[in-house]
């Protein structure tokens, strides 16, 4: 008995197939919107697998361009939801769905908006793949993880760059405002490397894949709000001591270095190498101030204003 060919995978965008569609619709990718198109099939199988999407998911998907992404995310899950903030591409992508997937042309959902505006979706999502444009990547990131709690897991192509500082642990180079948001929400690693040769048109650097499991936040009375303004605080000024960095925020040096002791924190460190965790125990030892202390914010010295700077 012959054993059954398998079936050839389903025809994806090629750089020709690329070219000609901005054609048609008389577009060239614009820096102002971030636009570089993958026009490399393998590397959006690459994408897919790496993304390890099951079959009964929701997708969605931010900045679809011209489907190629799209093309393979419905191949591998049972709906996608697509968020296009130009106009003349949204326009395009029910057609190129049709064509290229009529099968699966009822299960693609698409919203005209940015990405940042957007808090409902026609279907709840429960994956997020997107290639995202380097300038609103860890934005639009934040802002739908905030939104949209269902999303358990994805995975974002980004500048290199910007891949290192989501994905970065405390005590790394590049661990800052980014890597500490992100890991309120959920826990990142750094899932790969594409070349620039992918894209049309070709960008000047490498870009990194992002892969994310989302995960509860620390327990802790404060919150999200307060959390995130401690980080800003000590990150604003990430070369002085968290003593002298959290003074303006806690309303007087003295008070930063009680608020940071009731957390475990050593006052004379800095920002860029305490976790998540530490950062809400610090929110919350400010939320949990004696009325004096919270009431009446102590004058800063020059001493602790100079000092502590390191």
């Amino acid at each position: 008995m012959t054993e059954p060919i398998p079936a050839a995978p389903a025809p994806l965008f090629g750089a020709t197939d690329i070219r000609r569609l901005a054609e048609e619709i008389g577009i060239r990718p614009t820096k102002t919107l971030g636009q570089n198109f993958v026009i490399d099939g393998n590397t959006i199988r690459r994408i897919v697998a790496a993304a390890n999407i099951g079959p009964e998911e929701t997708v969605l998907e931010v900045g679809p361009g011209l489907g190629s992404l799209t093309l393979g995310l419905l191949d591998a899950a049972r709906e996608v939801v697509a968020v296009e903030i130009d106009p003349v591409l949204a326009a395009k992508l029910p057609a190129t769905v049709q064509k290229w997937r009529p099968d699966a042309a009822e299960r693609f959902h698409l919203v005209q908006s940015d990405a940042m505006r957007v808090t409902e979706l026609p279907v709840q999502p429960t994956a997020l793949v997107a290639n995202l444009p380097y300038n609103v990547a860890v934005p639009v990131v934040l802002h739908l993880l905030q939104h949209f709690p269902g999303l358990q897991h994805g995975l974002v192509m980004v500048q290199d760059e910007v891949a290192d500082r989501l994905a970065a642990g405390p005590g790394s180079k590049t661990y800052g405002v980014p890597s500490v948001k992100a890991a309120w929400y959920s826990s990142m690693r750094k899932a790969g490397v594409i070349g620039m040769n992918v894209f049309w048109p070709a960008p000047k650097i490498h870009s990194g894949l992002v892969a994310f499991t989302r995960r509860e936040p620390p327990v802790t009375s404060a919150s999200r709000e307060e959390v995130f303004a401690v980080i800003d605080a000590a990150f604003a000024q990430r070369r002085k001591t968290l003593r002298a960095a959290l003074a303006g925020w806690a309303g007087g040096a003295a008070e930063a270095e009680r608020c940071l002791v009731a957390a475990g924190v050593d006052p004379t460190a800095r920002g860029e190498v305490i976790d998540v965790a530490a950062f809400a125990r610090i929110a919350e030892a400010r939320r949990n101030a004696p009325a004096q202390a919270a009431d009446e914010p102590k004058a800063e010295t020059g001493s602790d204003a100079g000092t502590d700077a390191g």
